[in-house]
């Protein structure tokens, strides 16, 4: 049930929203809120506050000098700060929260963050978090926003949906536990299997997009991904994939899938590698596979999408088989896991969205399953490049299941050091095949709920 408008215009008059954290999110928040009427407050690192008011002098909002300010004048505080500080934030600010506010955060994982709220705020505080699943550079129209009412009332909680309700955004209510399971299970494994494929092209210091060993559609979007994940903050990856156990599982599955295909394919066991991966193909992809029976032959990508995001300044129409370890390896993990990414459709990121239609095009497209196990098998093009690729794979299960935010800021630092150059074009083609996905995405959805 939405408030009606006189409601609304009414906590805009007499309602503070105060934000900690100005960082990409926050300012994204602050920026989007004070744009829609309401009165915003926020903050920064109190040592850079002199920076951080004229940088924001003029926008909607208003910064103040520290978090005790924005706690205890605010009427919703979000904390908007990386999961590895939360703890340390709140125990900083949350003395000062207001009597009788609410409090939430942005964090990508819940338990940590909820269970700082209940050990550093007054009791009396109510809690209801948030988090967008996408990036600050993406638009917010459509995209899955979740609200985790932890402890609240009913009107408190119809106070922060008519708050966000500016963004535009797609709400989706779950429970802490679920919010942290779903992103593990959308997000963790893609993100490994991305970061790992940057970190082997560095390794044998290549621009794959200068190459004509990286040719063709798949390839396009592989480079993309990674280079627009590459393109963001370090700790928009280290969150989810430290704090989150159930991350920790998956990126480890992640790795040994990799490593137990490639030993596959060095010994030349392809009817055991063929065997796996078509138990994987079924199990994964049966929801795209039923629907095909049914008539619906479309996929989210296809080569006249693919094609058209190249950095490549080779023309395109070229081809070059390749066995594709880093998407099978998702799969595989998928599979052992017993996850069915469509299930997790309504709440997944951009990013994810790619991923799925990456890997479905993959496994569903006749013919270019077998022909990547037949690569794999017979032809020595890309060993080098899959070994490096399982060494990194290895690499960042190593750093997540050690909890070290200092190694992998470090690892993926100097990792986008070396991409650095491309990765402003990079970006903007991202943000292109998003925009080209969101829109099939939708059409899908629309035609489904019609044959309904």
């Amino acid at each position: 049930m939405a408030l009606p408008e006189d409601e609304i215009s009414t906590l805009k008059s007499t309602k503070i929203i105060g934000i900690i954290g100005l960082g990409d999110m926050g300012y994204l928040y602050a920026k989007r809120f004070g744009e829609a009427g309401w009165n915003v407050v926020g903050c920064d690192r109190e040592e850079l506050f002199e920076q951080t008011s004229a940088k924001f002098a003029n926008e909607p909002f208003k910064v103040l000098q520290n978090g005790h300010y924005v706690s205890r004048i605010s009427d919703y505080i979000i904390y908007s700060v990386e999961a590895e500080n939360i703890a340390k934030i709140a125990s900083i600010y949350g003395s000062s929260t207001k009597f009788g506010s609410i409090v939430g955060g942005q964090t990508s994982c819940k338990g940590p963050e909820i269970q700082a709220f209940e050990k550093y705020l007054p009791a009396d505080t109510k809690i209801v978090s948030l988090h967008s699943l996408h990036g600050p550079k993406v638009n917010t129209t459509g995209q899955p926003l979740v609200l985790i009412k932890h402890r609240a009332s009913d009107v408190d909680f119809l106070f922060i949906e008519a708050l966000v309700s500016c963004l535009k955004s797609k709400v989706v209510h779950l429970s802490a536990i679920e919010h942290d399971k779903i992103t593990a299970d959308t997000q963790a494994v893609t993100h490994a299997a991305f970061l790992s494929m940057g970190t082997a092209w560095h390794s044998i210091v290549a621009y794959p997009w200068e190459t004509p060993r990286w040719l063709g559609g798949l390839e396009n979007a592989k480079i993309n991904i990674s280079m627009r994940i590459y393109s963001n903050k370090w700790h928009v990856y280290a969150g989810l994939a430290i704090t989150n156990p159930a991350a920790h599982d998956q990126i480890l599955q992640y790795s040994n899938s990799v490593s137990e295909l490639f030993t596959l394919m060095i010994q030349g066991k392809k009817q055991e590698l063929e065997v796996r991966l078509l138990k994987a193909k079924n199990f994964v992809f049966k929801n795209y596979l039923n629907s095909k029976k049914d008539g619906d032959d479309e996929m989210l990508l296809n080569d006249e999408i693919l094609e058209k995001y190249s950095l490549s300044k080779v023309p395109p129409g070229g081809r070059q088989p390749n066995s594709h370890l880093s998407l099978l390896g998702i799969v595989d993990s998928w599979f052992q896991l017993g996850i069915v990414p469509y299930d997790h459709i309504i709440c997944s990121t951009p990013l994810f969205r790619i991923f799925l239609g990456v890997t479905e095009y993959l496994f569903c497209t006749p013919g270019l399953l077998e022909e990547c196990i037949n690569v794999a098998i017979d032809d020595y093009s890309f060993r080098h490049d899959d070994l490096e690729f399982t060494i990194a794979a290895r690499n960042w299960s190593n750093i997540v299941s050690f909890g070290n935010f200092e190694l992998y800021k470090k690892q993926f630092e100097k990792t986008q050091d070396f991409f650095k150059p491309k990765l402003a074009e990079a970006n903007a083609l991202g943000n292109e095949m998003i925009k080209t996905i969101l829109e099939r995405v939708k059409e899908k959805e629309e035609m489904t709920q019609t044959n309904l």
